[in-house]
């Protein structure tokens, strides 16, 4: 196969998060979307699952036209259940959604066969290992059919699947359809997170840990020898960070052929007054909903801070950031109000009933409510770790106190029951952000607060970190982003530090505010997908070249 220096013909791009938002990964490739929609129009397919039974998938729009031909015999003669549309995103790229619970019953040869052809071992499988990697082979499945139906021997063709949940569909493409260019990214490794999440020390230890020992150790055998096995069998590897990178070369054996940083794209920002409406009214809901909580009134100048990701608690650096508030609580130069927000999703019962009864009847409280940390009743609230380390650090919430925090346990998809708005339609109410990460392969939080103009405070164990300090930025928060070097060590000189980024941020006027809000605008467009698409087109490029010297 004689390969030209050009373009893919086209591009797979496989994902559980495919019109399913449970993480960042959606945010990587419904942002990436519209930037390869306009290089590769209709030619950039992306496969999910599809588990929304007898319920529309969110971001899904039906296209019966689209590859209507393909469609019809991949439901008859290949046996898939698909359905085909687009991803309701900008770029609205071709999207099909596949039911992989018919190849359940293909498992064990599955299994037998990724163990036979590259050593995959998933002997010790447990968890949501069997359901990923089912439809990881279904996505492998649709891609089969749609070439062979389309007849795109003579093509050249890309296959692109992300985190080890997807590294079976890599593996068995790469054996079924050899002309296909295979990528495998690893947006974090499965056992570098289990390392870390276990509180051990990732990172003064990293060389000396062995990624399959540490693997048995901690019951990670089936997912760490799937990733790890794709990784070193796709025609290319990529991970989103150079910190990610060393972690794969020590943990898997394998270092990444190419670092593909997560962009981002400024299309959920708001301008001009739009921008000041937004944030006005952000303000006045968090406001109103912290003086319904707390039976006090709030002034509208008060400090806003909030942290956010997923529940991993000492990965997300959740702990630090409440020792910071205590810290900072407790200073004696605290000259004003502040409230920092957790908007972090935990095990909800349900959104609490006197809280939304307040808000929605504009009930003036005068004393805290029960519980006045919290905006929703938790399952199991007594072993909640946020709610136990707020109680241990002697946090009241009371009118005395300057400092007051209150945890928003719930997915901020406007539907929560108090708030009622999105997650981005809260952020651009912050006056500041903090993401002491552990570990945090990329960062998009901070990312997506800069690009809202909200200064944000991460770590140099965060990829987005580590990138921000090679653009200039991070050595104090009035240049928008301050990276704080994090160590396994050094917990308790995070959290001062923190807590004295707030004071000089407390001690800025209107002036000094805006010039740092710039700062913030200005290092987003450096990381927007128009400047970052370029390390993918590169990757796409070599995968393609490495596959046409695999074949001869």
């Amino acid at each position: 196969m004689e390969y030209k220096n050009d373009k893919a013909d086209y591009i797979f791009e496989s994902s559980w998060e495919v019109c399913n938002k449970v993480g960042g990964i959606y945010t990587v490739l419904s942002t990436k979307a519209r930037t390869l929609e306009k290089i590769h129009p209709d030619k950039i397919i992306f496969i999910g699952p599809d588990i929304w039974r007898g319920i529309k998938a969110p971001d899904f729009v039906e296209d019966t036209k689209l590859f209507a031909d393909w469609k019809k015999q991949a439901r008859q003669k290949d046996n898939l259940s698909i359905k085909v549309g687009r991803w309701d995103i900008p770029g609205k790229p071709p999207v099909v959604l596949v039911d992989f619970n018919p190849f359940f019953d293909k498992k064990n040869e599955l299994y037998y066969t990724m163990w036979e052809h590259f050593g995959v071992d998933s002997l010790q499988a447990y968890g949501d290992y069997d359901e990923s990697c089912i439809f990881a082979y279904a996505a492998g499945k649709v891609i089969e059919s749609f070439y062979h139906f389309y007849q795109l021997e003579d093509k050249k063709v890309v296959a692109l699947f992300n985190e080890w949940m997807l590294g079976m569909g890599a593996l068995y493409i790469k054996k079924t359809l050899p002309a296909i260019a295979t990528i495998f990214s690893t947006h974090a490794t499965s056992i570098g997170r289990s390392i870390a999440g276990n509180d051990k020390p990732l990172y003064s230890h990293l060389e000396s840990y062995d990624g399959d020992a540490m693997a048995k150790e901690l019951n990670m055998q089936a997912k760490h020898s799937l990733e790890k096995q794709a990784a070193a069998h796709v025609d290319y590897f990529t991970t989103v960070s150079d910190i990610t990178a060393l972690e794969c070369k020590q943990l898997l054996g394998k270092a990444p052929d190419k670092v593909t940083p997560n962009g981002f794209e400024p299309d959920f920002v708001p301008e001009g007054d739009k921008y000041t409406t937004k944030r006005e009214e952000a303000r006045n809901t968090l406001i109103n909903m912290a003086e319904k909580l707390l039976g006090t009134s709030i002034s509208p100048d008060t400090l806003l801070i909030s942290t956010s990701g997923r529940y991993e608690y000492r990965n997300k650096g959740m702990d630090v950031f409440i020792e910071a508030m205590d810290k900072l609580r407790n200073s004696g130069e605290l000259q004003r109000d502040v409230i920092a927000f957790i908007l972090t999703p935990a095990w909800i019962r349900n959104a609490r009933t006197d809280l939304k009864a307040a808000i929605e009847n504009d009930i003036h409280t005068t004393s805290p409510m029960q519980m006045p940390f919290c905006t929703h009743w938790l399952n199991q609230m007594e072993n909640d770790k946020v709610l136990n380390y707020i109680s241990q650090k002697g946090f009241t919430n009371n009118v005395s106190e300057k400092m007051k925090i209150i945890f928003i346990p719930c997915y901020l998809d406007g539907k929560d029951g108090i708030l009622n708005k999105s997650y981005y339609d809260l952020l651009i109410g912050m006056d500041l952000t903090i993401y002491p990460s552990y570990y945090e392969p990329w960062g998009y939080t901070p990312l997506e607060s800069i690009a809202f103009g909200i200064p944000t405070i991460t770590t140099d164990l965060a990829g987005f970190g580590l990138w921000a300090r090679k653009e200039g930025a991070g050595d104090s928060i009035t240049q928008g982003v301050q990276v704080i070097n994090r160590t396994d060590d050094n917990y308790f000189e995070v959290a001062d530090t923190i807590s004295q980024a707030i004071l000089t941020l407390c001690k800025e006027n209107k002036t000094g505010l805006k010039t740092i809000r710039n700062c913030c605008f200005k290092l987003a467009s450096h990381a927007e997908w128009s400047k970052f698409i370029s390390f993918y087109q590169e990757a796409f490029d070599a995968a393609l070249k490495n596959t046409a010297k695999r074949n001869g």
